[in-house]
């Protein structure tokens, strides 16, 4: 199989390596029809997170099934499926609760920005398309294995519903589409904070009804603005910096939800300011597996089209390519075809 590896910071190469093969019974191998770079991929890429080793990279899926091993009884070989970042066998106290990315038994994906993938926990972790989708269709599908699952958990921890204001932190693929998520449950007023004129433009189409430009205490001055003083309902953090954290909790209301799904960095809390604030927090590593059904039947009906958040779609051995272009950010997200 052929794919990327990173060997350190800015070093990104495309290289061969032998096939995956079943190991566990549980597990399935697919042909990759669509993956992608992640924003969270560039904190290692940037050397944030430094690596001690090369490291097959890419967390983001979908294709069709090859092989299955014994056990798997819910996938078969040529179904399209989707899988989450995470492998979950989907029965643990944990899953049974909703939170399949804290399963008892959960494997970090690896390697799927190749063309070839072996996934363990086949059955709790891959769900299947109706059928094989036609082509247009595969962008939007390739969002729900993380951007579009995530920005959903996101409005959905926040509690987003019909008559709330909606803040989002963060201009990236899901804070689009958390953006498209609270459009989606009902929100009518969504405030985009960006400062970028392309994403601007796509968090409209995807229905911000406001933009905000201005960061930190000057971009919770103009939420509070806004809102006459109140603050949003609920607040959906899609960064995971320190500053972003701190702006999405002071821009929430008293008795509002923040709902923190950018991966952490440097962040430090103060715990009296917090419990001054009356804000609730709820986040942590999407859920995605607990979406997949239902965000699979809102792409099929073309109900949403969150294949949009892809602005530069290059062949898979031009994936450093797509993370330069990430890095310096001339693209919000690339889709990569084997």
């Amino acid at each position: 199989m052929r794919g990327a590896v990173l060997y350190g910071a800015g070093d990104v190469r495309f290289e061969e390596r032998p096939d995956p093969k079943i190991v566990e019974p549980t597990d399935a191998i697919i042909k990759i029809s669509a993956t992608c770079v992640c924003g969270s991929d560039l904190w290692s890429y940037r050397g944030v997170n430094p690596i001690s080793e090369p490291t097959p990279f890419g967390h983001e899926y979908c294709g069709i099934v090859e092989e299955v091993g014994g056990a798997v009884k819910t996938v078969r070989p040529g179904q399209f499926v989707i899988g989450s970042f995470f492998a979950s066998d989907n029965t643990c106290p944990h899953c049974l609760a909703g939170y399949q990315s804290s399963c008892q038994h959960r494997v970090l994906m690896g390697a799927a920005q190749w063309n070839m993938l072996r996934v363990p926990l086949a059955d709790g972790t891959l769900v299947a398309t109706p059928e094989v989708p036609s082509d247009d269709l595969v962008a939007s599908l390739l969002t729900l294995s993380d951007v579009m699952g995530t920005g959903w958990f996101a409005a959905d921890a926040a509690n987003v519903k019909a008559g709330k204001t909606v803040a989002v932190v963060g201009d990236g693929a899901v804070g689009l589409l958390a953006v498209l998520s609270a459009r989606q449950m009902g929100s009518e007023r969504i405030i985009a904070m960006s400062r970028h004129p392309a994403r601007q433009k796509l968090a409209r189409e995807f229905g911000a009804t406001d933009i905000v430009v201005e960061r930190g205490d000057q971009g919770v001055a103009r939420i509070k603005d806004l809102t006459k003083g109140i603050g949003a309902d609920a607040v959906l953090e899609c960064v995971g910096t320190e500053e972003s954290m701190w702006q999405a909790i002071h821009a929430s209301r008293p008795g509002g939800t923040m709902a923190y799904v950018g991966v952490p960095h440097g962040v430090s809390l103060d715990g009296q300011a917090l419990f001054f604030s009356h804000v609730r927090l709820h986040g942590g590593p999407a859920p995605v597996r607990r979406y997949l059904p239902e965000l699979i039947d809102l792409v099929w009906k073309r109900k949403i089209d969150p294949g949009k958040v892809f602005d530069l779609k290059l062949p898979l051995d031009q994936v450093a390519e797509g993370y330069r272009a990430m890095h310096e950010r001339r693209a919000i997200k690339t889709l990569l075809r084997p």
